[in-house]
């Protein structure tokens, strides 16, 4: 396989090849579109300087076997990547279509806040935010535990609560991740950022012990161009779709509002891979399901099932079945009677 190397002058020249597609959006007002090329851009970029690093990696292989199969790896890589760009790309497009064109720009540090978690003046019903609340939800072998902190971060002049969620798997640490997050006066629950640590464990390790391995999705609002986002409005509108996050190419998680209204036998296509007794249980014609997705991993979905009085009670993976349920939680009665998956 031969491949073709660029040097890095050469490389850094590619980008007055290009339009900058941000040029004329304000003509067209096609802002989200913009982003979209633009973050396009810096994909493709960014899959050339990995390849040129690899590249540079394989030049040190003593063995020409070893350097031929390395040069083979990175070009194969360098693929992957720019078909992952492509993929994203129109995600990207297609979450614009969804969410509008406009700029994403929201007046965050304008809203009035709710500053005490631990008697807050407004609580959203079905995210309900006040310190020492807990959730423990389990499926597939891993067990996420959910709590609101006496901890808060002040981020852009907003005191947001710290809740964490720690996720094991088989007994074993596998993620560790502080939302801050902020109860607007007008019930909608903003996202003001989280700091993601993922572990792994090694085979010949002594003692075998969790190893910190990525931050990767951690971001705040304010810096580095991140903006907050609503993980739950205050009024939520069947088929309104909104941002959760906006860290590019980092965090972009987008919600649709699928039914605010749900019970157990009502719409089949919602019902799929559902527990009826734990729906039953929680949903009266009064839960809210959100179909969850991120243009950073395209053609992934998540349903969320929502409970007022409770939060969240169930994910579901439609493509694969796979869920995560509520098993526990101490914050309302019906938490003693949750069935287990």
């Amino acid at each position: 396989m031969r491949l073709t190397y660029i040097p890095l002058a050469a490389l850094c020249s590619l980008g007055s090849m290009f339009v900058n597609p941000a040029h004329g959006a304000s003509d067209t007002g096609m802002y989200c579109t913009a982003t979209a090329k633009t973050i396009d851009r810096a994909c493709r970029l960014e899959a050339s300087d990995d390849f040129q690093k690899t590249s540079a990696i394989c030049v040190n292989y003593a063995e020409s076997d070893d350097r031929a199969e390395c040069y083979e790896e990175a070009g194969t890589a360098r693929a992957d990547a720019l078909e992952s760009c492509t993929e994203q790309l129109a995600a990207r497009q297609s979450v614009c279509a969804d969410v509008g064109e406009a700029r994403y720009d929201p007046e965050f540090d304008e809203i009035p806040f709710v500053s005490d978690y631990r008697n807050p003046s407004t609580i959203n019903p079905y995210y309900p935010l006040r310190i020492g609340n807990k959730w423990e939800l389990r499926g597939g072998g891993e067990i996420v535990k959910i709590e609101v902190l006496d901890k808060t971060k002040l981020i852009d002049e907003v005191r947001c609560v710290v809740v964490r969620d720690i996720v094991t798997d088989d007994g074993v640490l596998k993620e560790a991740t502080d939302d801050r997050i902020a109860v607007a006066r007008d019930g909608n629950i903003w996202y003001c950022g989280e700091e993601v640590k993922d572990y792994e464990t090694f085979a010949g390790d002594r003692p075998r012990a969790p190893e910190l391995v990525s931050r990767d999705g951690s971001f705040k609002a304010g810096q580095e161009g991140d903006k907050p986002g609503i993980l739950f409005l205050a009024s939520p509108r069947v088929g309104k779709v909104y941002r959760e996050e906006f860290s590019l190419a980092n965090a972009e998680d987008v919600s649709k509002v699928l039914s605010k209204t749900y019970s157990y036998g009502e719409v089949p296509a919602l019902d799929r891979f559902v527990p009826r007794t734990l729906a039953q249980l929680l949903c009266s014609r009064n839960c809210v399901v959100l179909k969850a997705y991120t243009a950073l991993e395209p053609g992934v979905v998540e349903y969320k099932y929502y409970a007022p009085g409770i939060g969240l009670f169930l994910e579901v993976k439609p493509a694969s079945g796979d869920t995560v349920q509520l098993v526990s939680c101490n914050l309302d009665p019906r938490c003693a009677s949750l069935p287990r998956p």
